[in-house]
């Protein structure tokens, strides 16, 4: 029989009978936008002609795809991992292959080398805050960690199915996964007119309306925010602490951009050091698990699919049933493993990789914040487009005007409503590039406001 060659009731597995969480997942990232590009990028290939040469992307977090350099020390001890004859080519510097040395040595006897060298590197990160390594699981990015800790977090039925307050604008793993595990959605919105910045008045408000449908467990953090782009203040995440701790909600915390800050006045505070900080109070109740991957920051290296989570306080038994939990799924891929060890622990002023090392990570970051602030100058300059600075992270969120005739046009034709008005847009197209996504936008919008004025 044909491989497609069965009757529709001959069939299992259907749309009658697939599993429903399934249809209602979402994921703009990508989208039928982003299947139009594509579209349109094989049309251009194949000599179709358009009113433009090329399909530039700025939809998505992946920095080498966007052009990005990779960090050479990176990518040195990963071939050495890869293929250990090299561990005897001159070509590579001692430090490197040291580092392979010991990362393959440590593979063959298990994983605590890496839990342990990423322990440290929080320790350092927070001040000298003691980190467990047994509370350190490696994950497959920090997508594979967040969707881990969602699954330990939902159950119920009913009014007691489990809410998780996630921020609106947000990454869209947070509600697909959410659809895809049957539990609810709680919207918190962030308060564009202050930056984007997160008001406890507003997750009040949230959990409140929640409680009368669900039962919240879980508050989820994007700090630098996706796709806002804000950086929240001490004082800020110390209220969410506070919030979390009496209302008895689960803390997440997605850092993954923590090296990516870039306005004036702003800083990076983990939520473990401002929680151990705050003192016992909070710092032996509030439950914690916050994430860290390879893939953004100065390293872009999605394609390894590196990352980790560190958990805090959780029940013993709990722990016991995580620890189960990803053991059934195997190991995260070990090139990740060995990259994410060399992120936590790069070259030190002393070894012959120091000085590449700092110069490609300072100018990556430097040319991140170049376009951040040229991005939000431009765009702002555009009548009718309004868009915050770009305080770290890798995105702009920033709205236009929209006509009311077109709203009308817009939602006569059936789709959804809040699909307009705002958009994402990713920072990290080359400087050239970059400055030609801009100027498309403002002809774009100018001529799109004459037209429907």
């Amino acid at each position: 029989m044909a491989q497609n060659g069965c009757e529709h009731s001959e069939r299992v597995l259907t749309m009658d009978t697939m599993n429903p969480n399934v249809k209602r997942v979402e994921y703009a990232v990508r989208g039928p936008i982003v299947q139009r590009a594509v579209q349109i990028e094989r049309e251009l290939n194949m000599g179709i002609k358009k009113p433009f040469t090329e399909v530039i992307k700025a939809n998505i977090g992946d920095c080498h795809a966007m052009g990005q350099k990779p960090i050479t020390f990176f990518r040195q001890v990963l071939a050495l991992c890869s293929y250990p004859d090299l561990l005897e080519d001159s070509k590579f510097p001692e430090d490197a292959k040291s580092r392979a040395r010991r990362i393959l040595q440590a593979i063959s006897q298990g994983i605590e080398m890496i839990r342990q060298d990423v322990a440290r590197y929080i320790e350092r990160r927070d001040g000298g805050i003691t980190c467990d390594p047994d509370n350190i699981y490696l994950s497959t990015g920090a997508s594979d960690g967040i969707v881990t800790m969602l699954k330990l977090l939902v159950s119920g039925e009913g009014v007691s199915r489990t809410g998780v307050m996630i921020s609106i604008p947000q990454y869209p793993l947070y509600s697909a996964a959410l659809a895809d595990l049957g539990a609810v959605q709680i919207s918190y919105y962030l308060d564009e007119d202050n930056c984007w910045s997160l008001d406890i008045n507003e997750l009040r408000r949230a959990l409140q309306e929640a409680k009368k449908h669900c039962s919240p467990q879980a508050l989820c953090i994007i700090n630098p925010g996706n796709p806002t782009g804000q950086v929240q203040s001490r004082q800020c995440i110390e209220d969410v602490i506070r919030f979390a701790a009496a209302e008895k909600l689960f803390l997440m915390a997605d850092e993954v951009y923590q090296d990516n800050v870039y306005a004036e006045g702003s800083k990076f505070h983990s939520f473990k050091k401002v929680l151990f900080e705050m003192g016992p109070e909070y710092s032996e109740k509030v439950e914690l698990a916050s994430f860290h991957s390879t893939s953004k920051c100065y390293m872009g290296e999605c394609g390894f699919r590196g990352g980790y989570m560190e958990v805090i306080n959780l029940d013993p038994e709990v722990k016991f049933q995580l620890t189960k939990l990803v053991s059934v799924r195997l190991c995260p891929p070990v090139p990740g493993q060995a990259l994410l060890d060399v992120v936590v622990n790069p070259p030190q002023p002393d070894e012959p990789s120091y000085d590449t090392f700092i110069k490609e990570r300072t100018d990556t970051l430097a040319t991140l914040a170049e376009k951040a602030s040229m991005t939000q100058e431009i765009l702002n300059q555009v009548p009718g487009i309004k868009c915050n600075p770009v305080q770290g992270a890798m995105y702009t969120f920033p709205r236009e005007g929209t006509s009311s005739r077109y709203v009308l046009l817009y939602e006569a034709s059936g789709r959804k409503r809040h699909l307009f008005g705002s958009w994402q847009m990713t920072i990290l197209p080359p400087v050239e590039k970059l400055k030609i996504v801009l100027a498309k936008i403002k002809e774009f919008h100018q001529h799109f406001v004459e037209q429907y004025s």
